[in-house]
């Protein structure tokens, strides 16, 4: 009923000149040919690649600008439909409207649709929701295309295409980051054995991810998000020749089916209690009490489960470091656009659920929001001990996902959706920076002892990895500033009564944040070379990629700079526009959320904070190069037990991977595959045995008493008594004429005599 309510509400508005416009384009309505053309490609490279001239790698990269060319298309779509949109300044009109709509118009009921008996409330709802705004915005609706897949009883599960602002802009981000990968690899890869196998997952990969955002049913997002998990377990264990490389890949896989668990769950719950899979549908009746509030925050909670495993939140991180063990490019795609970032997706796409089942909007703490600001304190201290860059960079990834799920967790939509946009750019330069080191420093991965000095030897890594690591810490004006400035700013001022513990969160991992990556530029780039070969800057088709995201690391963030506080004056076409394109205004279907705006204080004490922590890590390390070492000898972890003691902790990762595997796992290994052997021995083969020695007596049985003593008896019975016959007889024909004869006529009188008695 709402696709219907929808598209009629929209048609009328258009025609009466009313609040809501609804996108149109040919792209907008036929997006599903994005994620169709990287699954094509897959087939392709899978039949014809080991032929082609480049092993595949062509039809890869041939593939996946199309898909950028196409999803920078949608995206000029969207945003043009959206600027011709005319808002509303009056409530009432929009329910006039909705009246409209829904009372039975000519289209409606030539479509034989039935009339929502809640009219009255959503009607409204929608006043409400246009007068909150202060009559200046109106609604500006997804394009929404899809028909039915199947249906069990009432229950009818759709499949189909959603296009909205958070849907381009993940189109746009998937493209651009997964095209400079393809490219990257031409050369990082170049010579695998397995060259064309990698392609052609890695356009598998790619299409999972675009059909995952592009998905409007519930069920074909946990489809698309199944085959995600599918593919990265293959790219993560690519190189699955070392124990090492599956061992990562079957923890990612299954410790993912952990979290998968929840997802089924939830999922579940909201297709059954709520009676539809469309996710427009779900969001609008979450909001206008369609089920319980107990309902959604069970959803809520089985959902978070699956978050926490697809985007390394705690307790189900411990995979993502570990997945570094496949190829560097593959893991720039994995932790800066694709598959990490798909719970962090979830919760952006199923706003209202959790808005109402969390009760984000009217609470100062929440399961989102401790989950995220945990995390990102969690993961950030663990960074501080890696030696290996890949690993730095790995729980810098899991940090950041918790700040996005953080900002969430505060109700600053906004914020962590465009904290996901930004990190994108500056985490894919720093995992394909870290690849190009390796590539030069006899690919290995191991600040202390093949790095240091790399300044001079590789001019153009070094500034463009500077650049991605001023943006993860977040210095001004570079793209991470701003974003995180903003949750930040959410955080404290978000919502009714603000989050002050999480903010406080929020500027323990901006210090730690820009601590920990002023220490991997310290051991890389300064110092003496440690390493054995003769480094050098990539060649260009490495080059280009590391260029491009340096530099939309230093732009990214100007697209959504704010209109309050210094920035006031910016002119409306500039200030804002992350927020005017991306954040949903259907206010049927998404909570009305409050921007906190610019807030000086706060940005000069994120500011003020990073370059405290840059300023103290730097004397540190400055020691060190003067010494020659890459620590001191006489540091706090070497003079203070308690130091020492905190540092093995992190350095054995809170032990959450002796608990999983050394425990867990272990104890499945041990006491229960014991008991399970002791069943198999003494009992399962014991019925085995039993059944076999009753067998065999009973076989020795028959064989005596009734193949010897019956058969064989009856047997040799019948052969005596038909030689006893056969003698007799012989007995008989003797051969003599005159006997027979005399038998003849004996016998002739005999049957006389009989027919005279009877006749």
């Amino acid at each position: 009923m709402i696709a219907t309510l929808l598209s009629q509400f929209n048609m009328l508005a258009v025609e009466s000149g009313g609040p809501v416009l609804e996108s149109s384009g040919w792209l907008l309505e036929n997006v599903w040919l994005i994620p169709l053309i990287p699954a094509i490609s897959f087939v392709l490279i899978i039949l014809f690649g080991k032929k082609a001239p480049k092993e595949g790698a062509e039809i890869g990269m041939v593939s996946i600008i199309a898909v950028l060319v196409l999803s920078f298309l949608t995206m000029t779509q969207w945003m043009s439909a959206r600027d011709q949109a005319v808002p509303t300044t009056d409530g009432e009109a929009a329910v006039a409207v909705l009246d409209q709509a829904v009372g039975g118009s000519g289209e409606q009921a030539a479509a034989g649709d039935s009339v929502d008996d809640g009219a009255g409330e959503t009607a409204q709802s929608f006043e409400a929701a246009v007068d909150a705004e202060g009559g200046e915005s109106g609604q500006y609706l997804p394009v929404v295309r899809d028909t039915d897949w199947w249906s069990v009883g009432a229950l009818t599960i759709t499949v189909g295409t959603m296009v909205d602002g958070l849907t381009v802009m993940m189109l746009v981000t998937v493209g651009l980051v997964s095209t400079l990968v393809h490219l990257f690899s031409l050369e990082y890869v170049k010579g695998d054995t397995r060259f064309t196998h990698y392609y052609a997952f890695l356009s598998l990969f790619t299409s999972a991810m675009l059909l995952y955002v592009v998905s409007s049913s519930l069920l074909q997002m946990l489809v698309a998000w199944e085959l995600v998990g599918l593919c990265s377990f293959v790219l993560i264990g690519h190189w699955w020749e070392e124990k090492a490389n599956t061992d990562a890949s079957m923890k990612a896989f299954l410790t993912n089916r952990v979290g998968d668990i929840g997802l089924l769950v939830g999922v579940t719950i909201l297709i059954v209690t709520l009676g539809t899979s469309d996710v427009l549908e779900i969001n609008r009746l979450a909001l206008n009490g369609g089920t319980s509030h107990l309902v959604l925050l069970v959803a809520s909670c089985c959902l978070m489960a699956a978050v926490a495993s697809k985007s390394g939140q705690f307790p189900l991180h411990t995979w993502l470091p570990d997945a570094m063990a496949g190829p560097t490019p593959v893991s720039a795609l994995i932790h800066a656009a694709t598959m990490v970032v798909a719970g962090v997706f979830l919760i952006a796409r199923l706003y209202p659920v959790f808005w109402e089942g969390l009760s984000i909007g009217t609470s100062s703490i929440n399961l989102m929001a401790v989950m995220g600001g945990f995390t990102t304190i969690m993961a950030g201290a663990l960074a501080f001990v890696q030696r290996d860059i890949k690993k730095v960079l790995a729980y810098s990834t899991v940090s950041q996902l918790g700040y996005m799920v953080m900002a969430l967790g505060v109700g600053a939509w906004t914020a962590g959706v465009f904290h996901l946009f930004t990190h994108a750019f500056f985490k894919a330069c720093l995992f394909l920076g870290a690849g190009a080191l390796s590539h030069a420093c006899h690919h290995s991965f191991d600040m202390k002892a093949e790095m240091g000095g790399l300044r001079k030897k590789m001019p153009l890594t070094f500034w463009t990895f500077i650049l991605g690591t001023g943006a993860l810490a977040g210095v001004p004006p570079l793209a991470g500033f701003w974003s995180k400035d903003e949750l930040l700013a959410g955080a404290w001022a978000g919502q009714e009564q603000g989050y002050p513990i999480i903010f406080i969160m929020g500027c323990i991992i901006a210090f730690l944040t820009a601590a920990y990556m002023t220490r991997v530029i310290w051991l890389v780039f300064f110092g003496e070379y440690r390493g054995h070969d003769h480094p050098h800057d990539p060649p260009l088709v490495m080059a280009l990629p590391l260029l491009v995201l340096s530099a939309l690391a230093v732009i990214a963030g100007f697209f959504n700079l704010p209109h309050t506080g210094p920035f006031k004056n910016l002119p409306d076409n500039i200030a804002e526009r992350f927020l005017h394109y991306v954040e949903p205004t259907y206010f049927e279907a998404f909570p009305v959320v409050k921007h906190s705006g610019f807030i000086t204080w706060i940005a000069l004490l994120s500011i003020g904070l990073g370059l405290l922590a840059i300023f103290t890590t730097s004397m540190y390390y400055k020691k060190c190069v003067a010494l020659g070492v890459t620590e001191l000898p006489n540091g706090l972890t070497k003079r203070n037990k308690l130091f020492a003691a905190g540092y093995k902790f992190l350095e054995n990762k809170y032990y959450l991977d002796h608990l999983y595997t050394g425990i867990i796992a272990g104890g499945t290994k041990g006491v229960i595959a014991r008991a399970t052997n002791w069943f198999n021995s003494n009992v399962l083969d014991g019925i085995v045995n039993g059944a076999g020695r009753s067998a065999v007596a009973g076989g020795r049985w028959t064989y005596k008493n009734i193949d010897q003593g019956v058969v064989d008896a009856v047997v040799k019975g019948s052969g005596t008594g038909s030689s006893g016959v056969g003698q007799l007889l012989r007995g008989i024909q003797t051969g003599k004429v005159q006997q027979y004869g005399a038998l003849l006529f004996a016998g002739v009188t005999v049957l006389a005599a009989v027919f005279i008695v009877v006749v």
